[in-house]
């Protein structure tokens, strides 16, 4: 490519800077472009300081706020007397651990040889039935259990297990023999109350004539977690006196007993 001669190039570079001049004229408005950018920068600082006084204030407003929550619960009588009445109840009601001695007891199927078979009436006399736990477990809480617990479970008042098949369901979780029910109390109490039981002989009698376990263990060191399932009943009607409770799809005839 051919140079240009520097004549030339010097006219161009006049006639440019000559039009950048118009140009910057026409936007400044005939005003100085530094001087606006210095009104610029001192408001951003303005609006900066106004922001950081509104966030003081903000800061001052919530203390002002959890001073003012604090001396209202100082004040709430009543709260702290509700507050106190649940911590107080909790541990009956089965929302906090419990730890102590007591009476494991232990409910199993008879064995499945022919033998066994044979001798029953009905398979059912051969498999530990709701019944029969609902009976160990209102036994325990009538002589007078600080805590229950089914397998792995809390029971609370509206505790209940339903059978499913050849398994028990309890709180919606399936469960299959044998059944271990862990009950923290005075073991001599527990175990006369197990043996008091209608239900729990009529459990025996099976036990003797067909094989199905049943084994009450008295231990030390037990500790029961707290219920942590939910406490909401699905259904409920006014009962009449003298009649059962019904305490819902998971609650059963037990519910009115368990837990009083």
């Amino acid at each position: 490519m051919a140079r240009r001669r520097p004549g030339t190039a010097v006219a161009t570079t006049a006639a440019l800077a000559g039009f950048l001049f118009v140009a910057s004229s026409g936007t400044a408005q005939g005003t100085d472009l530094r001087t606006d950018l210095g009104d610029l920068r001192s408001l951003v600082a303005e609006e900066q300081g106004r922001a950081d006084g509104a966030a003081d204030r903000l800061t001052g407003l919530r203390a002002e706020v959890d001073e003012l929550t604090a001396v209202a619960g100082r004040r709430d009588t009543r709260a702290r007397a509700l507050e106190a009445a649940a911590a107080e109840l909790a541990p009956g009601a089965g929302f906090v651990p419990v730890e102590g001695s007591g009476v494991v007891v232990t409910l199993d199927d008879a064995p499945g040889d022919a033998a066994t078979r044979a001798r029953a009436d009905s398979p059912d006399d051969l498999i530990v039935h709701q019944q029969d736990v609902q009976a160990v477990v209102n036994a325990l809480w009538l002589a007078g259990a600080e805590g229950i617990m089914l397998m792995d479970q809390r029971l609370i008042s509206t505790s209940a297990v339903r059978c499913v098949g050849n398994t028990l369901s309890l709180q919606g979780r399936p469960y299959s023999p044998p059944y271990v029910v862990t009950a923290v109390g005075d073991p001599d109490q527990l175990s006369a109350a197990l043996d008091a039981s209608p239900e729990v002989q009529v459990y025996r009698q099976f036990v003797d004539a067909y094989g199905l376990g049943y084994a009450v263990e008295v231990a030390e060191g037990l500790r029961l977690p707290e219920y942590t399932g939910p406490v909401d009943l699905q259904h409920a009607r006014i009962a009449d006196a003298g009649s059962d409770v019904d305490a819902g799809s998971d609650a059963g005839t037990d519910a009115a007993a368990a837990g009083t």
